[in-house]
């Protein structure tokens, strides 16, 4: 069932930076334990729930600013250089950014921005994809309405394991015969995306926070009436909200750069990081004994939300005085659950939580 009639919104950010094919609804909150144990029980599917998102603390927006400032060149180095390999594969055509609520949102912000500086004609929606259920096929068939379907490139902000990929391949694979899914990523440390800047596990700054860095959107939220998934506009965090200052200052940032080359995802760099990180993950499940891979959260981002809105029961680093993981750690003491220190065992990434076993 298609939706012509509906036309988005754009949550906090400006019109021309994205428009969210979602619908708003409210919800009630369900409490993050109750959540977990319906989760692993069978009972509801997370898709079916939303937890409340509250203001970020004072000590996690100030990481949050220190990631920001640390990771700022690297950031807008890799944002140009992502729009550059953008542009080379997709010469002389208008590229359609489709992003996934919510980790995608800024990086297609970013990218949307540095395309039209280099002259591309873009646009740059934000949809839902759901592990297990699929992505939003009326939002993609609204977009296949107004654009060509081959000038889509699927926007994430990282890859942890791969579930998305996997669930991407699954909804839309049939679309690609003999072709791989154009999927592009800031970090990929699985090997597993059409494109990304690198293969490197760090702290993205916009992984650590919630809505706050992702136009004031919550978590996207299964319908099953054949229209748009939904959301929830979490207008109590406008004052915490940061989303178009932390755009502006990477994109001033970027725009300033000297010449910057193309992002290089070459097939043997990629061979390498999807056979390392499968064997992590394999040995991890044999030591932690997880029947259930959904409880591994993989890499810095993934871990960090995974104790903000989960319930964690490990929390797994390479290094206890890795300056990449100084939110988790503080998330971590705050809650008085240790940090396992496992070195080079830990490779390709630099932290792993793993959800705990509710029954």
């Amino acid at each position: 069932m298609s939706t012509p009639d509906l036309q988005g919104f754009h949550g906090s950010y400006p019109a021309s930076d994205v428009t969210f094919l979602l619908r708003l609804t409210d919800m009630e909150a369900t409490p993050v334990e109750e959540k977990e144990r319906l989760i692993q029980s069978g009972q509801r599917h997370y898709s079916e729930m939303i937890s409340t998102e509250s203001a970020p603390s004072p000590e996690h927006q100030a990481l949050f600013a220190q990631a920001l400032t640390d990771g700022l060149p690297r950031l807008a180095t890799e944002v140009q250089a992502l729009a550059l390999a953008l542009q080379q594969r997709r010469p002389n055509r208008p590229i359609v950014l489709v992003s996934f609520v919510r980790a995608g949102v800024p990086l297609g912000v970013l990218l949307v921005r540095a395309l039209r500086d280099l002259g591309v004609e873009s646009t740059h929606y934000g949809i839902s994809i759901i592990r297990d259920k699929g992505i939003d096929q009326a939002a993609v068939d609204w977009i296949e309405q107004r654009h060509a379907f081959a000038d889509i490139v699927w926007v994430d902000g990282w890859v942890g394991k791969g579930a998305i990929h996997t669930q991407l391949q699954a909804s839309l694979g049939a679309r690609y015969p003999g072709t791989e899914i154009p999927f592009a990523v800031l970090a990929d440390p699985t090997g597993k995306a059409w494109l990304s800047a690198s293969g490197e596990d760090w702290l993205i700054p916009f992984g650590i926070l919630g809505a706050t860095v992702s136009g004031l959107v919550s978590r996207s939220i299964l319908t099953r009436d054949g229209g748009w998934h939904a959301c929830v506009s979490y207008q109590h965090l406008a004052e915490h909200d940061v989303s178009n200052h932390f755009i502006e200052v990477v994109d001033n940032y970027r725009r300033d750069l000297p010449a910057t080359a193309a992002t290089q995802w070459l097939a043997a760099q990629r061979q390498d990081l999807q056979a390392l990180s499968h064997a992590t993950i394999q040995r991890l499940v044999e030591t932690y004994q997880i029947s259930n891979l959904n409880r591994l959260k993989p890499g810095i981002a993934e871990a960090t939300r995974a104790v903000m809105r989960r319930v964690p029961e490990h929390i797994l680093v390479q290094r206890l005085d890795d300056p990449n993981i100084r939110l988790l750690r503080h998330l971590a003491e705050s809650r008085g659950i240790p940090l396992q220190a496992m070195g080079a065992a830990l490779e390709p990434y630099r932290a792993i939580t793993i959800i705990k076993k509710t029954s």
